[in-house]
């Protein structure tokens, strides 16, 4: 016991760098996925036949493909165009792939609000950008915070995968340590535990959010 303690407190400033590595990546990744995911969510049910084909094409073919698979191309490929370092493809990779799931956030969040809220603004006199933004997102954007919150959770725990684009996050970091230190059950639980307790703050603050909401309601 005293052994894997002293093998934890050694790399311990090293893992708590991975674990804000690996924070600001998903956070990075989540503002990029944002705007992307709620044009495409918008894009997915609008009238116009091709848009809406686009929209649909874009998030089944991300939500097909492995994050894996997306990462090494991005990183391998559009990264050597682009000149993209690690970081920045992780994030790129990440963001993506999260916008495809949140445009489905998004999607089902305005569909969520009745059709008359719609049919009652356009009879008074509202076009249908003015009813999109004063009377239906409103509305939708209630439904669609907790989810929306959820899919952090989701690209914190997505995001151990991008060491194996030489991202330095908590993951690679993890597997550095091991390597040294040929203690894998230790490190391994430990870097498990950071990883639950980041993850269980932010499921008690969704859940905290969403009884907020209710009492709002």
């Amino acid at each position: 016991m005293g052994t894997s303690w002293r093998v934890i407190s050694e790399h311990w400033n090293v893992l708590l760098d991975g674990l804000i590595v690996t924070l600001q990546i998903s956070a990075c990744a989540l503002l990029v996925s944002i705007p992307i995911g709620i044009i495409l969510g918008l894009c997915r049910i609008s009238r116009n036949r091709i848009v809406s084909f686009i929209a649909v094409c874009y998030v089944e073919f991300v939500r097909g493909v492995p994050l894996l698979v997306l990462l090494f191309w991005i990183y391998f490929v559009l990264g050597k165009f682009l000149k993209m370092g690690p970081f920045l493809s992780g994030v790129v990779g990440l963001g993506l792939f999260s916008a495809a799931f949140i445009a489905e956030i998004v999607r089902a969040g305005i569909q969520a609000v009745p059709r008359g809220q719609m049919e009652a603004a356009r009879s008074s006199g509202m076009s249908y950008i003015q009813a999109m933004r004063f009377i239906i997102l409103p509305q939708a954007f209630r439904k669609v915070v907790p989810p929306m919150a959820s899919q952090f959770i989701t690209l914190i725990k997505d995001s151990s995968l991008v060491s194996v684009i030489s991202v330095v996050d908590l993951t690679l970091i993890a597997k550095n340590v091991v390597a040294t230190s040929f203690r894998a059950l230790e490190v391994w639980t430990f870097v498990a535990i950071m990883y639950f307790v980041v993850t269980f703050f932010l499921s008690q603050l969704i859940n905290l959010i969403e009884r907020r909401y209710r009492v709002s309601e």
